[in-house]
């Protein structure tokens, strides 16, 4: 089984979110782009995805990302990434 990087995201109104840690338009790391609201920004090129469905909310990506259900137990954040 192979590596997959997560995104994840605390927003300001205490939700957590996970999507897949790639921009679909080019391989750069979401988990260092700038989060806004329920949304992160990819730091080469400036798409943002939504962090609730992973959809992509502006250009040049076109692709969505997956999203992966995250709880909270006491202090453990656990990421749930289905195969796929």
């Amino acid at each position: 089984m192979g590596e997959l990087g997560v995104c994840l995201a605390h927003t300001q109104d205490g939700a957590w979110f996970a999507i897949d840690d790639t921009c679909t338009h080019e391989d750069c790391s979401l988990s260092q782009g700038d989060l806004e609201d329920h949304a992160v920004e990819c730091p080469c090129h400036g798409s943002r995805f939504d962090l609730t469905t992973g959809d992509v909310l502006n250009l040049p990506a076109v692709v969505p990302v997956r999203t992966h259900r995250v709880t909270v137990e006491g202090e453990a954040v656990r990421v749930e990434v289905e195969d796929g």
